[in-house]
């Protein structure tokens, strides 16, 4: 259930959505498998079994965006490419030109696509109407952009911008290493990247262990600064923080997993549960952190 890796966007205050409104928008992009000559395929899916397309409760929505890519590697279509060009030489008596061989590989990968499988990645998208916030659970900006397309395409109107705070996330990194002090509500945990700000980007990794103050006096001194810093919330949630402002490697600690309430729980209400802790935890983290890097930036 929990996310492991927060990707931040502000929602416009003024956005109000009922559950219907919001079963409808995202029924118009609802996910179908794509045709036998299709890449790829995007579209909304309900975020549990017996769920609908978007899952309420108590003010969260949460949402899914299921993708479908063929699995056609490029090996695969040039080898197939360079035995239909060798034929074509043969027949025509010369090497097939650059524009020829383009020709190929696009009748080859129209021809091999049928027979291509399938894998699918399913996306997580939280919508916070309390505090205002949308969270994608993606690694990678690309997936964040997949889902905010298909968000703009679902919905008239979703009035969502990037998140900005007044103190630079490395700059912030790198005094609390160098003060040797988290935040207040955090403690600072063992993996760190420091890199170079300048061209040759030289960057030194501590992975599992503690960085030594002296080192990272001298490191900020050589012209480096704090890109990765792993960080304990309130001895209950761990993550780790980068210097665009990305939390990854989300995990809750072990005093919010030995709940005894679970106990005697059917799956729909351990499900309603964790969403409930996950939000409300996440939720509660997420501020505290924008306040230590010293506030939302409202210029943007």
């Amino acid at each position: 259930m929990w996310f492991k890796n927060l990707r931040l966007y502000r929602l416009a205050p003024s956005w109000k959505c009922t559950t219907e409104t919001l079963e409808t928008a995202l029924a118009r992009q609802a996910f179908q498998p794509g045709g036998s000559r299709d890449m790829q395929s995007l579209g909304w899916v309900a975020p549990r079994e017996d769920s609908g397309l978007a899952y309420t409760l108590d003010g969260q929505f949460l949402i899914a965006l299921r993708a479908e890519k063929k699995l056609l590697p490029t090996t695969v279509i040039n080898q197939f490419a360079r035995a239909k060009a060798q034929e074509l030489e043969e027949q025509q008596g010369f090497k097939p030109g650059r524009r020829q061989m383009k020709e190929i590989k696009e009748q080859v990968t129209d021809d091999l696509l049928p027979k291509a499988f399938s894998i699918y990645r399913d996306t997580r998208v939280w919508l916070d109407t309390r505090r205002h916030w949308l969270v994608i659970d993606a690694a990678a900006a690309a997936k964040s952009d997949e889902v905010l397309g298909m968000l703009a395409k679902s919905l008239e109107s979703l009035p969502v911008s990037p998140l900005h705070v007044a103190q630079s996330p490395a700059a912030a990194m790198t005094n609390w290493l160098i003060g040797d002090e988290a935040p207040s509500g955090f403690t600072i945990d063992q993996d760190t990247e420091l890199r170079s700000t300048s061209d040759s980007g030289a960057a030194v990794r501590y992975v599992r262990q503690s960085v030594e103050l002296d080192d990272v006096r001298r490191h900020v001194q050589s012209g480096k600064q704090c890109t990765r810093l792993a960080l304990t919330w309130a001895d209950r949630v761990s993550f780790v923080l980068t210097e665009n402002l990305d939390i990854k490697r989300v995990a809750p600690l072990d005093v919010l997993k030995e709940n005894p309430d679970n106990a005697g729980r059917n799956e729909a209400e351990q499900f309603d549960a964790d969403f409930t802790l996950m939000t409300g935890e996440l939720g509660n983290m997420i501020e505290a952190l924008v306040e230590a890097l010293g506030g939302e930036h409202q210029g943007g």
